[in-house]
């Protein structure tokens, strides 16, 4: 972990609120979600993000408004400095991602490069 640094991932309380949702209807424990990056889509980068069951021995510890998210070791530079948010309107719901490190987004926003 980045010891007195920024977070790597900043959530917002809708964000935080969604996570605990979805955690606590999991019939299955689970320690927090966790956060990467895989290679996909047209600009290159997509984020995943799925239940973590353990933390792992690399994975960068996020602890904010009572939940926990981990980063995947391989995606932490990727992410450095990223607000995660939950957002919801009348065509769409899900997590989004405003991270300065992104360079081009494709016009469908499932994918970016930095």
């Amino acid at each position: 972990m980045f010891a007195n640094a920024t977070k790597a991932v900043s959530i917002t309380d809708n964000a935080a609120e969604h996570i605990r949702a979805l955690l606590k209807k999991r019939e299955k424990p689970a320690v927090g979600i966790k956060v990467g990056i895989r290679t996909r889509g047209c600009s290159g980068l997509s984020y995943t993000i799925e239940y973590a069951e353990e933390i792992g021995k690399y994975d960068e510890v996020v602890e904010d408004k009572g939940v926990r998210v981990l980063i995947d070791p391989k995606a932490v530079m990727f992410l450095i400095g990223t607000e995660m948010d939950f957002v919801e309107d009348k065509f769409k719901s899900g997590f989004t991602f405003k991270n300065p490190n992104e360079k081009n987004r494709c016009g469908c926003g499932e994918s970016f490069n930095v």
